[in-house]
């Protein structure tokens, strides 16, 4: 089957001649297949993959697939569904624009109306425009986080949330169900903006979109008054943040911003980093040196789509220490839930939504607090879809949510997680705990710390490309589920639960006490629960050819922890080699 679907994209003139000239160039056949073994998966967090000619690959012929698929999608919604359209925003990887635009002139073919913003925009903003402009989907190019080679094509639909489960598996059989590549062809940009098909949007719909975060702020006559007295670095990481996280925090007050020039402007190949990916420490090196410079308090780092926040913190010894995104998720849920208190504007169902790979010290703070928590499954969308839910059925207020992946979210005016809001609240938190409470956000963090109980987390992941790499992680999950464990690096544990088999055991010593349903959705996914709090989980990723590994222990003392985690991760790991039958990286 790979060697057809390689002749005819080889040969076909359908495909451009820079594509078939890319194909003939291949000489092994290894790669051949790896590119055409399979068509590219649509999944709920839509397409993402490396940049090359192929069926499982991220181009242009694969983007307009994708698009006749979706169209067809909402064709089945009727008139009034493609009267809607759909909003597209695409970020600063390579082909992001012309992905954006092919697009665009393929729903535009489907006479479906297309609102395409003029310049690379953050997601977030794309799924705020959704709602806004009450359009009936939304489409990002954007591959996030992931290394340069990569980029995506992720779907919203009309709540401004990404595509749920049973949408995406609609889009997906409509994608399937085009054998053919020649068949789908786009308008020409005259014939969609002539038929009132295509629509340039912009700076409007970031005036709404600003206005609305503001109105998040708790103390904005604070941050008017003392916003210059906290100096910040800001590095967009050369991606779509740039703009409108300097316009929000400068509009608030807070002048005293600097941004790393070097990662300033728009560069799809990230020279200045490894990866662009806030958790990785190198990529604050930059910002490091510019806060050294001017003394900062605060650093801070979007990613290219500028959906996630990675967060630096100068400490009272002037050494700059990086937070971890559970460490800055719990912070933000402490400010929000404390001040909201002491403003007496917390509502009554107040709710925390965070997901089961994120620390458990938020459930323990929020539910002292009186706030409802719900842990969803990992990936922002299903707390999306848990907001919704909560709203639609009056079951609860949502306040915050944050995965632990540098993922945060306030307001009910976007469905995802958003860097822009985020840098706003981490600035003006940081903002009063320095002017009001004379702290850093570290000291802040050590108090939460000290009431709760001390935790201590961390993420491994093992690289399994291809084929191969696929039916590892799957031995990998088979051998974990059959495998009697009832402790972990002599840590015993309390539950496990499977979300496979959608099905929870709790133990004591060493039998199985009850087993009980798991009411989250079915997904590839183990927890492991300690006694007395933290956890390990694993996940392969559904966007990347990884393994994940979560670790998270709790303790009364500090200082051991890093010997836990190491011996708990040890552990574990062990244990995979073993079913795997050879040493893992």
């Amino acid at each position: 089957m790979f060697k057809k679907r390689y002749k005819l994209w080889s040969e076909d003139p359908y495909f451009d001649f820079e594509t078939r000239e890319e194909l003939k160039s291949i000489k092994d056949p290894a790669e051949i297949e790896d590119r055409f073994y399979m068509d590219l998966e649509f999944g709920t967090g839509g397409l993402r993959g490396i940049l090359a000619a192929g069926t499982n690959r991220m181009n242009i012929y694969v983007i307009r697939k994708a698009t006749q698929g979706l169209a067809d999608a909402i064709a089945e919604c009727g008139k009034e569904a493609m009267t809607k359209g759909v909003v597209i925003a695409y970020d600063s990887r390579r082909f992001s624009q012309r992905f954006a635009l092919e697009a665009a002139l393929i729903l535009a073919k489907n006479e479906i109306k297309v609102y395409l913003f003029d310049e690379l925009r953050p997601t977030p903003e794309l799924s705020f425009a959704v709602r806004y402009l009450k359009a009936q989907a939304g489409i990002v190019i954007t591959a996030s986080h992931n290394p340069k080679e990569y980029n995506g094509y992720k779907v919203y639909w009309e709540d401004g949330g990404q595509v749920p489960p049973d949408q995406a598996s609609k889009i997906s059989k409509h994608i399937l169900s085009h054998e053919a590549w020649d068949d789908i062809q786009p308008l020409t940009v005259e014939e969609a903006r002539s038929q009132g098909l295509l629509i340039t949007i912009g700076e409007e719909i970031d005036q709404v979109y600003l206005s609305q975060i503001k109105s998040l702020s708790l103390y904005p006559e604070l941050s008017q008054k003392e916003g210059s007295s906290l100096k910040i670095i800001y590095s967009p990481l050369h991606g779509s943040g740039n703009l409108l996280v300097r316009k929000v925090l400068k509009e608030l007050g807070y002048t005293s911003l600097f941004v790393v020039p070097e990662q300033e402007k728009p560069d799809p190949n990230f020279s200045t980093v490894p990866y662009p990916n806030p958790e990785i420490p190198s990529t604050f090196d930059l910002a490091k040196k510019y806060g050294e410079q001017h003394n900062a308090d605060l650093l801070i780092a979007t990613d290219p789509d500028s959906d996630r926040l990675g967060v630096v913190i100068r400490n009272t010894e002037n050494q700059y220490v990086q937070l971890t995104g559970n460490q800055v998720g719990v912070l933000l849920a402490y400010y929000l839930i404390t001040q909201k208190k002491a403003l007496g504007i917390l509502p009554p169902k107040a709710t925390l939504i965070k997901t089961i790979a994120s620390t458990d010290l938020a459930d323990a703070l929020a539910q002292d607090q009186g706030v409802q928590v719900e842990n969803v499954l990992t990936g922002f969308k299903f707390i999306a879809e848990k907001e919704k839910e909560l709203e639609e059925k009056d079951q609860g207020d949502f306040q915050f949510g944050f995965e632990e992946s540098y993922g945060y979210l306030a307001g009910h005016f976007v469905r995802d997680k958003d860097a822009v809001i985020a840098s706003m609240l981490v600035a003006e938190a940081a903002l009063y705990y320095k002017q009001i409470e004379k702290l850093n956000l570290l000291q802040v963090l050590n108090k939460i710390y000290e009431k709760y109980g001390y935790y201590l987390e961390d993420q491994t992941s093992i690289t399994l490309k291809g084929i191969e790499g696929k039916k590892e992680m799957a031995e990998i999950m088979t051998g974990l589920r059959g495998a009697d464990i009832h402790s972990i690096a002599g840590i015993p544990l309390e539950r496990i639960d499977d979300y496979e088999l959608r099905i929870g055991k709790r133990l004591k010593e060493d039998t199985i006490k009850e087993k009980y349903a798991l009411t989250l959705p079915k997904s590839q996914v183990i927890r492991y629960s300690f006694v007395g709090g933290g956890f390990v989980m694993v996940r392969p990723s559904g966007t990347e050819p990884k393994i994940k590994f979560y670790f998270s222990v709790r303790g009364k003392e500090p200082d051991l922890l890093e010997k836990t985690l190491h011996n708990v991760r040890s552990d574990l790991l062990s244990l995979v080699s073993k079913i795997l039958g050879k040493p893992i990286d």
